[in-house]
């Protein structure tokens, strides 16, 4: 079952995945210090076939773990993200000496922050906090996307098409040329899909669907 998202901000969780697991006990300690959730998975697979990132406000993860790797987990999730419109909430990872240049390819990519073993208590606990704050701001984006993506889902098969004419920028008679329908038609399907997005305008639409891929909209949801 998933969490609630009004439970997730009133009770922030934490997962910390490391095949350790003195690292884990103690980790969970240290978190529930400052009120906040801890769950302990002991491997990448684990995670992946027990939770959604979703259902976190932070990720901790060990980047040498048994099998799949912290970073190929972070990689995966990635994927998640991109292709699935997932939520991937910020990724602190714990590193040895040796493996910062790999994470610092991870931060390129997108991770929050890393943290050299054996990692200080205040050090920790502030990173975990800044991530927390990042996240509440990272997921009320992310429910205002999924709320645009869930009104293109529900326009149909012509209304995408006129869509992604108008936030091209054309007028209503080169939509009509284009689509070969008449400019009264177009019309009507400007003035309905302006309506739905709560707009007036091809510009406002266009503004507020600028961080959406255009091809979420032009394939049939």
């Amino acid at each position: 079952m998933h969490s609630d998202p009004a439970d997730l901000m009133m009770n922030p969780r934490v997962a910390v995945i490391d095949d350790d697991p003195a690292v884990r006990h103690s980790l969970g300690l240290l978190l529930e210090t400052r009120g906040w959730r801890a769950q302990p998975f002991e491997r990448a697979g684990d995670f992946l076939q027990q939770a959604r990132a979703a259902d976190f406000h932070c990720l901790v993860i060990d980047v040498r773990i048994p099998g799949m790797s912290g970073l190929e987990l972070f990689a995966e999730l990635g994927r998640q993200t991109r292709e699935l419109g997932a939520y991937l909430p910020p990724v602190l990872f714990l590193t040895g000496h040796g493996d910062i240049p790999m994470v610092v390819h991870a931060l390129q990519q997108g991770a929050r922050d890393f943290l050299e073993k054996p990692a200080d208590p205040r050090t920790l606990l502030d990173a975990v906090g800044k991530a927390l704050l990042v996240d509440r701001g990272a997921r009320e984006e992310h429910a205002a996307r999924a709320g645009l993506l869930g009104e293109i889902a529900g326009l149909t098969a012509r209304e995408r098409e006129v869509l992604t004419e108008m936030v091209a920028g054309y007028l209503s008679k080169q939509i009509a040329d284009h689509l070969q329908i008449s400019t009264k038609t177009v019309e009507a399907h400007r003035l309905r899909i302006c309506h739905k997005f709560n707009v007036r305008t091809g510009m406002e639409l266009a503004a507020k669907l600028r961080e959406i891929p255009p091809s979420l909209w032009q394939r049939r949801v």
